[in-house]
């Protein structure tokens, strides 16, 4: 019998989680554990709107009602540190323990530091709200002296990030390790697609180069490139991808791969569940394992993970989560949005606009099947092949049906 519940991460996932547990029908302690001191809060917005100062901090909160609805004892500021999974309990920093029945894990992941970093002011990383508050502080007194920045990584985040600084009238530098961005999630053509994007924008965006490090004394003043030049730089964000959040569990008896191992329902061991970020399973629908780092995900799979806690305490079958994952990211007055699962060796064909219109729908195909689709400023196109590939349409099927 579930009598103790708690959630550790005040994440998209873990609040969507919480609020599942309480809309069917759980009516115990309900514990929400996070290491910021925020409230749950929306981290689409950190590198644009927010970091643009299009909206404010209280707009970005993912609950506008308050919290009382859902009887949660919150434990902000509190970072977990171990899980005794035989115990049933989980440490804060501290010392304090916090036994529970059932558990969900939805800490996310923490980004990438570059090796070596030196401790400069002006260099950032960028994940949580502050992180955002103090890039944009920087940014805002970096426009006033027609300074530049410096983005490390062309994926997405560092895309939105100099696309926002450029949007501010910042000189911008995107620097990427790939000789073409995102090639390994989009395909050399599409993501060349995407490099264009920060060419329209006079955008400085160096493809196949290296960081070696930084100069500067107190502040950055520039970045060493592994061929030995320099990139004036009065502001660097790094962006070079995350890792789950899984610290804290290297002493439990979980299975720990790129993430806290699930089983098609998300379940990790009995009476726990993983979800967001965090989370690694097989995903029915494509056959293959998966973690995914998206806002749409996260959402959905804290819902399916809290199912499967109240579900395996009932005695009954959970239901495997199986989505279609779907992502956007904004990028100067694109709209790039992404649904289903590509891989390197799958057909692409444009099945709408052109590359070169900035304004396209590319369909994936494998093993006969759409599996994926890309659009730039096709909401509607993009959205329909998301339900396509749900179907498990025929790959011949789907261009049909974008003829």
């Amino acid at each position: 019998m579930l009598q103790t519940i708690v959630v550790v991460g005040a994440s998209l996932a873990g609040l969507r989680a919480a609020e599942t547990l309480r809309a069917e029908g759980f009516d115990g302690r309900l514990v929400l554990v996070g290491a910021e001191q925020h409230l749950p809060y929306d981290r689409p917005p950190l590198s644009k709107q927010l970091l643009a100062g299009a909206c404010s901090v209280d707009q970005i909160a993912l609950r506008n009602d308050g919290y009382d609805d859902l009887s949660l004892e919150l434990e902000l500021g509190r970072r977990a540190t171990a899980l005794d999974v035989n115990g049933r309990r989980v440490e804060l920093d501290g010392g304090q323990w916090l036994s529970f029945d059932g558990l969900v894990v939805a800490t996310g992941a923490v980004p990438r530091a570059l090796p070596g970093t030196p401790p400069l002011e002006g260099i950032h990383l960028l994940r949580t709200l502050d992180d955002s508050l103090a890039i944009k502080a920087e940014l805002d007194t970096l426009v006033a002296r027609g300074g530049r920045a410096v983005v490390v990584g062309a994926g997405f985040i560092g895309s939105e990030v100099a696309a926002t600084a450029r949007g501010l009238g910042a000189s911008v530098t995107v620097l990427e390790a790939l000789a073409t961005p995102l090639s390994k999630a989009l395909g050399e053509d599409l993501g060349a697609a995407c490099a264009e994007l920060h060419h329209d924008h006079d955008v400085d965006l160096r493809t196949g180069v290296g960081v070696s490090g930084f100069l500067g004394r107190d502040h950055v003043e520039g970045v060493l490139l592994a061929d030995g030049s320099v990139v004036e730089a009065e502001l660097v964000v790094v962006g070079v991808g995350v890792r789950p959040a899984t610290d804290w569990l290297e002493s439990s008896e979980l299975e720990l791969r790129d993430g806290v191992v699930c089983d098609p329902t998300c379940l990790a061991a009995p009476g726990i569940v993983a979800a967001g970020d965090v989370a690694r399973w097989p995903n029915p629908l494509f056959d293959t394992e998966m973690r995914l780092e998206h806002w749409t995900n996260a959402a959905e799979q804290g819902m399916a993970a809290a199912r499967t806690l109240l579900a395996e305490a009932a005695g009954v079958p959970a239901e495997p989560f199986a989505p279609v994952p779907y992502f956007w990211s904004d990028q100067y007055k694109t709209k790039i949005q992404f649904v289903g699962h590509a891989q390197q060796g799958d057909e692409v064909r444009v099945v709408d606009g052109s590359i070169e219109d900035r304004k396209f729908v590319a369909l994936y195909g494998r093993a006969g099947r759409l599996v994926a689709a890309l659009g730039f400023s096709r909401p509607k196109l993009v959205l329909q092949a998301r339900r396509l590939i749900a179907d498990r349409l025929p790959w011949e099927d789907a261009l049909a049906a974008f003829e």
